[in-house]
């Protein structure tokens, strides 16, 4: 279960694959060159529009997202027959996992046993989950456990497991000796999970922008509607993830009956099967977005020269289709929201708004805490090495995944009111809202850090003693403090393509329903409270970004779009 011996494909296969990933490329990259002109105009009209006041002062942390490494012995499910043997594993602070025969072997910088990047996997702690998950992967043989090899998950039952599983890949069957280990590593995967996971949603390059857009665009012209987990990881893996959902169907139908073995044997079969399509499908994705990476490059290049002298003229020609197409569609539209949104919008907003709330209010009681524990250490007129330990601590505390577990856990609570949303709207990007609540909230503790720690140093002289610096502390606790209810306002911003007729459509609709997200977030919020409004967002539509709202206008009512390839 941890390692690749061979390929169950042959070159037949293999070079099938290949096709399909060219053939996907094909028809993947003029979408994306498209974006790529979408999201430079986005940016150089932000930065020459007019400026927001700043509502909320916190200063941006200079560190970037991370996972604190973490390493230590495990035992692995590995080899053939598979056994449990002991490992030493890491967890790199990219969220990638190593693991080797020895510490030594880490320590002396030699090659991993095996290694992978966490993007997609899933944690679970549960051995009986976990068969119950296998014995789920091949209906119809379920029933059946008996197996050629004896099934060393069944003869030696797991006290503290960690497996770690993935749709489309090798599984990894990991255990610890005690209970604090199995927690400790848990937390740490998650984060591994997570960081990997939202690496494109992070980015504020224009590239990444236009990628998520160009997956979307294209999944919408293979009739996938909607958010769901394929959009997490690099663009390699997310190109990956796609086709792997294109193919899924077709490999069970012409694969599965032929499998050999029973039950969990014929389970792992088809996992094996699964890792060699996805190795095979990854490597001619990345291959093939390295080679168009010079093409990106110069165009990016050339669309920054074009555009940023004509942006102006773009813009105020972009307002008046869009003015004439909202003038168009307004009837039409305003009665397909009435009868499809409205009902509905007060719902959505209180699930997303509870969900990120419960996490701020964990961000900011896990602040003050620390802040206080600065405070009396202060007070108590503690050694400078001590004084100095704590001021280190508090600073790591936005990649310290235990303390950091409970705000991450008021998100992971709200998984079950956003699954309500599946139902009325198709929605299944669950796991993505709650990994941006999780990033949010750890952005948030790392910016609040910073700025308590600044704004100390810049009060905290040598000529105070003790309490007198613990009062200026406290005053800067409280500024701080006041600073984090501003973000609540900024939950549901939203963003949208460029100047092609489709992208504008987009942004005529995506303009109206803006109106009614933020009309109902001033009622959720208290108007009086609102000091982050989206109402100048709603004035210019393609300065909205953060959220990719979909509606069933585009296939009900308002349907009939004007040419969507033709270019303004």
């Amino acid at each position: 279960m941890g390692g690749r011996p061979s390929s169950p494909l042959d070159k037949q296969q293999q070079q099938h694959l290949r096709v399909q990933v060219d053939t996907l490329l094909r028809n993947f990259l003029p979408c994306y060159r498209r974006q790529l002109a979408a999201s430079v105009l986005r940016q150089i009209s932000q930065e020459l529009g007019p400026q927001e006041p700043v509502g909320c002062q916190l200063l941006r942390s200079k560190k970037l997202p991370r996972v604190r490494e973490h390493q230590g012995p495990l035992t692995q499910l590995w080899g053939h027959p598979p056994q449990w043997q002991p490992i030493f594993c890491v967890l790199r602070g990219d969220g990638r996992l190593e693991w080797f025969n020895h510490r030594e072997e880490y320590e002396n910088g030699d090659h991993p046993l095996g290694s992978t990047a966490l993007t997609g996997y899933t944690v679970l702690i549960s051995q009986r989950e976990y068969l119950h998950l296998l014995d789920t992967l091949c209906p119809g043989s379920s029933g059946d456990h008996t197996q050629e090899e004896p099934d060393p998950l069944l003869e030696t039952p797991v006290s503290f497991p960690l497996f770690l599983q993935h749709p489309f890949r090798q599984h990894l069957c990991f255990s610890a000796a005690r209970g604090e280990e199995q927690r400790a590593w848990r937390l740490a995967l998650q984060g591994g999970i997570r960081l990997r996971g939202t690496v494109l949603q992070r980015s504020q390059a224009p590239a990444a922008r236009a990628f998520l857009d160009a997956i979307r665009l294209y999944r919408q012209q293979q009739g996938h509607f909607g958010d769901d987990e394929v959009i997490l990881g690099s663009d390699a893996e997310v190109l990956t993830a796609v086709l792997m959902r294109e193919l899924l169907p077709a490999l069970r139908a012409q694969t599965l009956p032929g499998l050999r073995g029973a039950g969990r044997a014929r389970a792992w079969a088809w996992i094996k099967l699964l890792d060699a399509v996805h190795a095979e499908v990854l490597a001619g994705a990345s291959a093939g977005l390295r080679a168009f990476q010079p093409e990106k490059d110069e165009l990016l290049a050339a669309l920054e020269k074009t555009i940023r002298p004509d942006v102006d003229q773009m813009l105020r020609l972009r307002a008046r289709v869009s003015g004439r197409l909202q003038a168009k569609v307004q009837g039409p539209l305003e009665s397909c929201l009435r009868r499809k949104v409205d009902a509905q919008l007060s719902r959505v907003t209180q699930t997303l708004l509870s969900t990120v709330e419960a996490a701020l209010a964990a961000v900011q009681t896990l602040l003050t805490q620390g802040m206080d524990c600065l405070s009396r250490h202060l007070r108590g007129s503690a050694s400078s090495t001590r004084l100095r330990k704590e001021v280190y601590s508090f600073g790591e505390m936005p990649w310290d995944p235990e303390l950091m577990q409970t705000c991450y856990h008021e998100a992971e609570r709200s998984r079950g009111r956003l699954g309500q949303l599946v139902a009325p709207f198709g929605f299944f990007g669950t796991q993505s809202l709650v990994f941006g609540a999780q990033d949010l909230t750890q952005q948030l503790m790392a910016d609040a850090v910073a700025t308590f720690l600044q704004l100390a140093d810049q009060c905290l002289t040598t000529a105070l003693d003790c309490n007198q610096a613990a009062q200026q502390l406290e005053k800067v606790r409280g500024r701080v403090l006041k600073e984090l209810p501003e973000f609540e306002g900024d939950v549901l911003a939203v963003g949208s393509p460029a100047l092609t007729m489709e992208g504008i459509y987009e942004d005529v609709i995506r303009g109206v329903l803006l109106q009614r997200i933020n009309r109902e977030l001033k009622n959720a919020l208290g108007a009086s409270n609102m000091s982050c409004t989206l109402d100048s967002c709603s004035e210019a539509p393609w300065d909205q970004e953060k959220a990719d709202v979909e509606t069933e206008t585009r296939r009900g009512a308002c349907s009939r779009q004007p040419g969507s390839s033709t270019e303004v």
